[in-house]
């Protein structure tokens, strides 16, 4: 026999299926640079110093049927118990057109950010559907498109207050006792470092004796009261302080929204509105607040302009005030979103209606009703008879054992005080679930009576002064798909309105917009995966344990690194939590007056931002003509701040694209000052497999793992940032006082809602790595340099390549110089962006870092052709700047610009729609022409217009 099983075997490797050139392919591209093989670009790439060949011990990469053959058994470990725990969390019923044309669907998960609105117009109309449920539905007038938890969402509201506070030196904020115990935590953990204290009392008994400048309520709050809040919000307001309200976003649909009884601003989560449990994320939270302070407001928002044919087209509106871009100034890091989660939340709400929401928002309430009547009957009373969802029963402490047998028995998981019992009802309970309960706090003695006998005494157990009167969702979008077939109808009249990687690369630098493979991403449906609540015991959560752990091992592996903590659910979050972990180190060793953080002039803006929330004061670092940093300029602030140094945030790979090779000497000339080395991973996709950060000299680096790792960016989101730290830094990394297994007891309070962030796409990630295998994670990492440097090399004759390492070379991206261009033609990054929509491309990474630039990165999955196609669409547009500048300039082209009777321009019909042959094989249309970004900034509208402009 000429071949044996062995190598039959290896025919099924996942490497091949997940990197695009083929070795034929490969070959050629080396050859164009000048190599015989990887090896040898490789050498000339990464700098000597960090260089490794050492394996990372992940093992050799398994079949796509065998990975799911594992996981299946890992997550098999996990018990599905009816959780009725609440706290902000419910299960759903997510409906099975929702999940397969938007959860399960590449043209909605692999998108990217909608920064380009000519090619994102259909997630851009879901998320003003989002915006326009939200404030519909809290009564306030200007919601974002969604934050990353609720949690955090309150600690975004708590600074966006103080920020907007008039009372010069305040800064105590004063929150509810009843607030959910995740939100204290995340208030405690955010509030701390930024010296703002945080009282927890009921604002209603606050005397003001101590002046304040805000107060948080949860609405209902966390054990299950509606209270009346008016009188207390307006005394708040009359000593000058802001209300926040945490609302329950089902509640809404029958409670008086926190708009209208005095809500400064409104946040929450809509984790309930369809979206899985997924053991704590991810999920989209919102924040809304009153129009005129809209330039406040933390992450993106969608608004409505007009393009250059005077047609309606959305964008995301004050891109400028974008957090990120105040650098030292933000009062927000927040660079991300859940948008996956808030589309999914804002179909769910455009398929059942305001009626339909209405609909099970009573029965959820009708449920609780029966379950508080029932209690009665077995000698026990809720502690409220002012409810909407949830209700907490004192209990002798000597039952609670028995309490808590019975529960295990009928496989109900509640929520235990300490001298009480607390539930809260779903969508997906029943009256057996009811029953369930009422048996399981009987001690699992027999009932003696039916429930549904209850029903007939029932009236409401929402008073009639917080009963809502206003309407919502009045809009045809919320009224107009309620039948599976429009619905779906609706959603692929959406998406076809997107570029997303169904339809070509995405060659954003800074970006990794990679293949998000089928057979990673199916466990997310699985119920093992998506159906616990986050603070179910951990007993119940063997499989998420043992996944998590694993993980945990191969990032450390991968890395260098000591230990992992998974808990940040965004590249943000988990710088944000780098820096208190590093804040943390020098408290318990006694150095807290060290507080300056060393920045890089070309750091992206989150580095400044999370420096600042962690108490930091920043310096800036000058960058030397070639994008590097200035080692004489570091090593000088270094010394000079040696007594007071923190910090240093470097991105490595540079955030040119470049390896720097003095990164070993920047490292050590922080180390002996001091400080320490905060490696920001946005770039770790050219690292994975040849050079290990935690080795090379970093204390401490997130990871995206919706960059490097696979998880799909979502069209803006989700994404998870982990963080690795050195050895000296793992007790301090973060933990969650819910879970008590969620880190070391000695780290720093939780920066998450939930203990491991987003929980339930780890599974993603964790299959790209075991299925890539050590070989396959580093042919991934060399392929994805080859790319980048093939595309370089066949642009350099007609672009400018801004900025190389000493050899010549780039790392896994390049920045082509458009500034030349503008001067002699006056064509910019704007109009090579909007042309390349019209040969089906999204656009490069633009003016950043670099005004007058563009950044290209391929990443390792996209093939030799598809590279050409790109490249070949560059040249094409270069050419035609010299032929044809017109052409560039009027672009993108729509359909109906092309359909015009009479055609005016300099160029042809054809020209303008078919810039090459293969274009017509494959066009995408774009929905638009180019988007007025001033207009949409001075007239703005973030809601779904009004009823007139449909009629």
């Amino acid at each position: 026999m000429s071949t044996t099983l062995s190598q039959l075997s290896t025919q099924n490797e996942f490497t091949g299926r997940h990197i695009g050139p083929s070795d034929q392919d490969q070959k050629t591209m080396l050859q164009a640079l000048g190599f015989s093989n990887t090896d040898e670009l490789i050498s000339k790439v990464v700098p000597k110093t960090i260089l490794t060949k050492d394996k990372m011990d992940i093992g050799n990469g398994i079949s796509e049927y065998d990975i799911l053959a594992e996981l299946k058994s890992i997550m098999g470990k996990n018990k599905i118990y009816t959780s009725l725990i609440g706290m902000g969390f419910h299960d759903t019923i997510t409906p099975s057109v929702i999940a397969r044309n938007v959860f399960e669907n590449p043209v909605w998960y692999t998108a990217y950010t909608p920064y380009q609105p000519e090619i994102s117009q259909g997630r851009l109309q879901s998320l003003l559907n989002f915006q326009t449920m939200i404030s519909d539905l809290t009564g306030m007038e200007i919601a974002n498109a969604s934050l990353l938890d609720e949690g955090t969402a309150v600690a975004e509201a708590v600074a966006m207050a103080f920020s907007l506070s008039k009372k010069q030196g305040v800064k105590t904020f004063v929150v509810h006792p009843d607030a959910h115990p995740h939100v204290i935590e995340v208030l405690k953990t955010r509030s701390e470092p930024q010296g703002l204290e945080m009282i927890l009392q009921d604002p209603a008994t606050y005397d003001y004796s101590k002046e304040i400048f805000a107060a948080v309520f949860q609405y209902p709050t966390s054990s299950g009261r509606v209270e009346d809040y008016r009188s207390t919000s307006q005394k708040l307001h009359d000593h000058g302080a802001f209300v926040i309200a945490s609302a329950d976003l089902l509640s809404l649909t029958l409670l008086t929204p926190p708009g209208e009884w005095g809500a400064d601003i409104v946040v929450g989560n809509s984790q309930r509105f369809g979206v899985p449990l997924g053991y704590g994320g991810p999920h989209a939270a919102f924040l809304a607040t009153k129009d005129s302070f809209k330039r406040s407001l933390p992450g993106r928002l969608v608004g409505v302009s007009v393009d250059n044919h005077g047609h309606q087209a959305l964008r995301l509106t004050l891109q400028t005030r974008e957090q990120h871009i105040r650098r030292d100034k933000a009062t927000s890091n927040i660079c991300t979103a859940q948008v996956l989660l808030a589309n999914m939340a804002a179909m769910y709400a455009v398929y059942h209606g305001p009626q339909g929401l209405k609909n099970i928002a009573q029965r959820v309430h009708r449920l609780t009703q029966l379950a508080a009547e029932g209690l009665k009957k077995i000698g026990l009373t809720a502690e409220t008879t002012q409810f909407f969802d949830t209700l907490k029963v004192k209990v002798a402490s000597d039952k609670l054992s028995a309490i808590k047998a019975a529960s295990e028995k009928h496989e109900v998981n509640l929520r235990y005080f300490t001298d009480a019992v607390g539930f809260s009802f779903n969508e997906t309970n029943t009256v057996k679930t009811v029953e369930a309960v009422l048996t399981i706090l009987n001690g699992g003695q027999a009932l003696g009576f039916k429930v549904e006998d209850l029903e007939k005494t029932l009236t409401t157990n929402i008073p009639s002064e917080l009963t809502r009167q206003s309407a919502y969702l009045t809009h045809p979008n919320f009224n107009s798909y309620h039948s599976e077939t429009e619905l779906m109808r609706y959603i692929y009249s959406l998406q076809n309105k997107d570029i997303t990687l169904t339809h070509s690369m995405i060659p954003l630098g800074s970006c990794t917009m990679k293949l998000n493979a089928a057979t990673e991403l199916a466990p997310i449906s699985w119920p093992e995966v998506n159906k616990l609540h986050p603070f179910v015991p951990i007993e119940q959560a063997q499989g998420y344990r043992h996944l998590i752990q694993d993980l945990e091992r191969k990032l450390c592996a991968i890395t260098g690194f000591a230990a992992v903590s998974l808990q940040p659910n965004s590249g943000a979050q988990g710088e944000y939590a780098g820096l208190l972990v590093i804040r943390e180190y020098f408290k318990k060793t006694n150095q807290s007056h060290r507080n300056i953080c060393l920045i890089p002039s070309s750091a992206h803006g989150t580095n400044p931002a999370s420096a600042v929330m962690v108490g930091f004061k920043v310096v800036v670092v000058n960058c030397d003509e070639n994008g590097n940093v200035d080692v004489a300029d570091l090593k000088a602030k270094a010394e000079q701040h040696k007594d007071s140094l923190a910090a240093l945030m470097v991105t490595y790979p540079s955030t040119h694209g470049v390896f720097e090779e003095a990164i070993i000497d920047i490292c050590e000339t922080i180390h002996k000052n001091g400080g320490q080395v905060y490696m920001d991973g946005a770039n770790l996709n050219a690292m994975v497999g040849l050079a290990r950060p935690g080795v090379f000299g970093p204390d401490v680096s997130h990871m995206n793992l919706h960059k490097t790792f696979a998880i799909p960016h979502g069209g803006g989101g989700p994404g998870v940032g982990p963080i690795g730290v050195a050895k000296h830094l793992a007790p301090y990394l973060p933990t969650h006082s819910l879970i008590k297994d969620a880190g070391p007891e000695t780290g720093v309070s939780s920066t998450t809602s939930a203990p491991w962030g987003s929980a339930s796409i780890l599974p993603i990630s964790w299959s790209y790595i075991t299925m890539m295998g050590d070989s396959g994670l580093r042919a991934a990492t060399t392929t994805s340099i080859l790319n980048a440097n093939y595309i370089a090399k066949r642009l350099e004759p007609h672009y400018p390549i801004v900025y190389k390492g000493k050899e010549g070379l780039v790392a896994h991206e390049c920045i082509i110089d458009i500034r030349p261009l503008k001067k002699s033609h006056d064509i910019d990054v704007t109009d090579i962006a909007k042309r390349l929509i019209d040969y089906g491309f999204h656009a490069p990474t633009m003016s950043w870092p670099v005004a007058g630039t563009l950044m290209i990165e391929p990443t390792e999955s996209e093939s030799k052709a598809e590279l050409d196609r790109f490249c070949d669409a560059m040249i094409e547009i270069r050419k035609e700047a010299d032929t044809t500048p017109d052409v560039i300039r009027q672009s993108p082209h729509t359909a109906e610009s092309l359909m015009a009777t009479e055609w005016t321009q300099s160029y042809s019909r054809e020209k303008a729609a078919y810039p090459l042959k293969w274009v017509k094989s494959n066009k995408y249309w774009p929905p638009v022409g180019r988007v007025d970004n001033a207009f949409g900034d001075r007239n703005i509208i973030c809601s779904c217009p009004p009823l007139d402009e449909y009629q």
